[in-house]
């Protein structure tokens, strides 16, 4: 079960039967905290060697270190998904030594809060680059490099963007746009047995929450009050989904945005949000931590 002090007793309670991805390779982008190291646990978990990817080395390290302690397989490469030439010279040399990849989990991203008419032209473009660019880079050169000779499951990462992202306009312009682009390699890499799918997180209790400032982490405790369920979700509920898309039985399951947000984007004011104590989430991370914000 998930320990809440994040000390990682035990071992990653999966919903998935042991061994579904023994002997298969793995990338997940932005693996050295939050969603993306929980998944990469999950994945481990169920035999997959893991590849782990990010900015910061200190951070993969930490990730491979738990993972190897867990008892699963992994390797980890630091580079920026938006430089071509550091995507490609990294996938060549992934392929070169542990062979075919046939999963890509593009989760790496970020953002910032900002009204548009204050995002400047250099802060729009880099969360486009964070949030769809370098994701389009990992996938891309995936397939032309390993996918398309075996086949294989890509899941992206967007965000619900449903209603538009008033306060993180350049987010949700680049989220919708990585939904768009699902549906394209969905359709265009069909014909080499490579499924494209992406999951649209909506308010997630994650590390990520801790770095914003704290004006934001006022709203942040807040933000249950306005999902249906009365709830965040946790990181084992996202990495779930993704490893169910990535799994064969989703075999038939390609180009669609799965919505993970807990209704918080339906509804209309002529019905009311009811209020309650809440439901119970889903915790299979052992290594699991609550935010402080949330403390």
């Amino acid at each position: 079960m998930s320990q809440a002090d994040g000390t990682g007793a035990g071992r990653y309670d999966s919903v998935f039967r042991p061994g579904l991805f023994k002997g298969q390779r793995i990338w997940v982008t932005g693996a050295g905290s939050g969603i993306g190291r929980c998944t990469a646990h999950e994945l481990a978990a169920l035999g997959a060697t893991v590849i782990l990817s990010g900015r910061s080395a200190d951070k993969l390290e930490r990730v491979a270190a738990e993972i190897r302690e867990d008892g699963g397989q992994c390797d980890w490469r630091a580079f920026d998904i938006r430089e071509e030439e550091a995507v490609k010279a990294n996938i060549a040399a992934v392929l070169a030594q542990h062979g075919p990849v046939t999963g890509l989990v593009n989760n790496a991203g970020g953002q910032f809060p900002a009204p548009l008419m204050a995002i400047s032209k250099r802060g729009f473009e880099a969360v486009v680059g964070n949030n769809l660019t370098g994701g389009f880079l990992m996938m891309r050169e995936l397939f032309n490099q390993s996918l398309q000779q075996h086949g294989g499951a890509v899941v992206n990462m967007t965000a619900d963007f449903r209603n538009g992202m008033p306060g993180m306009a350049h987010s949700g312009a680049a989220r919708a746009g990585m939904s768009n682009l699902t549906m394209s390699a969905a359709f265009e890499w069909a014909h080499a047995g490579v499924r494209v799918n992406a999951v649209a997180p909506g308010w997630v209790a994650s590390s990520g929450m801790d770095s914003y400032g704290p004006a934001i982490q006022l709203l942040i405790r807040q933000l249950k009050n306005h999902v249906p369920l009365r709830r965040l979700a946790s990181e084992a509920e996202i990495s779930a989904a993704i490893v169910f898309l990535l799994s064969p039985a989703a075999a038939f399951i390609t180009g669609v945005t799965l919505q993970i947000d807990g209704a918080a984007s339906l509804g209309n004011p002529m019905f009311p949000n009811l209020d309650h104590a809440g439901t119970t989430p889903f915790n299979g991370f052992h290594r699991a931590a609550t935010p402080e914000v949330l403390k």
